[in-house]
């Protein structure tokens, strides 16, 4: 349930009404928008009637009921308003969110040594993008896999954010180790095969730092929602959805199946700000250009492609990882579309 004050209403008495409503057993979350302010109540809603809290204020202009299963990640949560993520990086504040310019994410899907890291992150920065994706922990199908250095990764992860200015992105697998990624991460990723490993989003709630919510490699878009909503009523509003395919019936052709639908279906259902990652989502370097420049014609925020300086010889993931030269030429063709959409980051000079 949602309490949405006028405009102009007096601090004060979004203070009453908060206070007031708190002695009836609900916990109020101040949400506040361009224009007015919301007014969240967690808590039983189901037998309070609307007028009744209506006339707590005149001040009060309406109170809605929010009717998904997902509160806290509901679009009406926010009386239809989109959330925004602020992530602080060495090179300053970095806005995901349904009305700021694409923000690129790029890097190797693992961490294997510092030159590598260091490379990639230089020439990633170059072309435009704003993070450093790199796994130290990897969950991978077969125990004999690569699975990262683990925390000896974090430690040239770091090394690389003070080389490049860049933001880091990277993946938490075990609770154990939330504290040490939360030290060298700027926004904790958790994994496709974790979205719903419920004890972890709770942790990952509980900490400060934004979250990035791969969807399930079987999710359906309501299961990611709800996935969400654990980190969310947590007490961590920061949390950045990722598309990164789905699996179907066919697997001869493309790892997964892209859902670029979910898209415009999360702009309506959600607030959260959306990230696509088209290297998951195909499988092959090829088709990641062409549905890298779909997702954002088609609304996204953000992408997160992975690039490596040598592919045929990474450790894990080449064939779907773009060279570094591949990524300059993508970045130039993303540029079009973007600008197209209005959309595209602005040249640092272009700001001066």
């Amino acid at each position: 349930m949602i309490v949405v004050m006028k405009i102009g209403s007096p601090e004060a008495e979004v203070n009453r009404v908060s206070e007031e409503l708190t002695t009836w057993g609900l916990t109020p979350e101040r949400i506040v928008g361009k224009h007015k302010v919301v007014i969240g109540l967690v808590g039983e809603t189901a037998d309070l009637d609307p007028l009744q809290i209506q006339e707590v204020s005149p001040w009060i202009e309406q109170v809605l009921r929010v009717e998904k299963p997902y509160k806290r990640a509901s679009r009406q949560y926010r009386h239809g308003e989109a959330s925004e993520v602020v992530v602080n990086t060495p090179d300053g504040p970095v806005i995901f969110g349904e009305h700021h310019p694409l923000v690129v994410v790029a890097g190797p899907c693992s961490v294997e040594n510092e030159q590598m890291i260091i490379e990639t992150a230089q020439r990633v920065k170059a072309a435009g993008a704003r993070f450093l994706r790199g796994g130290a922990y990897k969950p991978r199908t077969s125990p004999y896999a690569f699975q990262g250095h683990g925390e000896s990764a974090l430690e040239l992860l770091a090394a690389a954010r003070s080389a490049s200015g860049l933001g880091i992105i990277t993946e938490v697998m075990d609770a154990a180790d939330l504290d040490k990624i939360a030290e060298i991460a700027d926004v904790v990723q958790v994994g496709a095969r974790n979205m719903q490993n419920f004890s972890l989003l709770k942790k990952v709630g509980a900490q400060p730092k934004p979250i990035l919510l791969k969807r399930g490699m079987s999710a359906t878009i309501e299961e990611w929602l709800m996935a969400a909503e654990y980190i969310l009523a947590a007490g961590n509003p920061n949390v950045i959805l990722c598309e990164r395919g789905i699996r179907t019936f066919d697997r001869q052709y493309t790892r997964n199946a892209l859902d670029i639908s979910a898209i415009p279906v999360l702009r309506n259902l959600t607030h959260l700000p959306i990230m696509i990652d088209p290297s998951h989502g195909t499988g092959w370097a090829a088709y990641v250009p062409s549905m890298a420049m779909a997702s954002i014609a088609a609304g996204c925020d953000s992408l997160m492609i992975e690039v490596h300086p040598n592919p045929k010889k990474a450790l894990s993931d080449g064939p779907q990882s773009l060279t570094p030269e591949a990524f300059d030429q993508l970045m130039q063709e993303l540029a079009v579309i973007g600008k197209a959409v209005g959309r595209w980051p602005q040249p640092a000079a272009a700001l001066a």
